[in-house]
């Protein structure tokens, strides 16, 4: 059996650990978690709002760097694109109506545009100037809520004509 021969003044008899594993190293946590506490405490609105506002763009970020791409994939912008509006229209049935209506007018294509008409982008439009394809489905959104409340009544008021 090996012994260790530790100074009497730096072991402590209880437990037999040295004292900076114990008395020194935890007077020195309990310190670092009371300040970081309190500066928690203190900014914990302003980071809720930075980690709310960046959220979405952190989540963007994530995926684009860390997406493994195969012969038959999908254009990874286009998959953005829609994890984008699945993130606005929060409800996974109108998430899957939106995706078949945007995918029947643009092909989710932020340049379509309509040679029959003034229609562009990825929602189609009228008269549509954005190129921005995030700005571009948030109108899209803001047009369906307007004129069809939700992307599933759209979609069956394009299946009869046009939305």
């Amino acid at each position: 059996m090996m012994t260790h021969s530790y100074t009497q003044a730096l072991v402590d008899k209880t437990t037999r650990r040295g004292k900076s594993l114990t008395k020194t190293a935890v007077r020195s946590l309990y310190l670092k978690y009371l300040v970081l506490n309190k500066v928690l405490n203190k900014d914990k609105k302003r980071i809720k709002n930075i980690v709310v506002k960046n959220g979405i763009a952190l989540l963007i970020v994530i995926l684009t760097y860390n997406q493994v791409v195969s012969a038959n994939a999908a254009n990874p912008s286009i998959e953005l694109y829609k994890l984008f509006a699945h993130m606005q229209v929060g409800n996974d049935k109108q998430y899957r109506c939106l995706v078949e209506l945007w995918h029947k007018e643009s092909r989710w294509s932020p340049i379509a545009d309509n040679p029959r008409s003034t229609a562009f982008g990825i929602p189609q439009l009228l008269k549509m100037t954005e190129r921005n394809p995030y700005k571009q489905i948030e109108l899209g959104l803001k047009y369906i809520k307007h004129r069809h409340r939700t992307p599933c009544l759209a979609l069956e008021h394009h299946k009869k004509g046009w939305y």
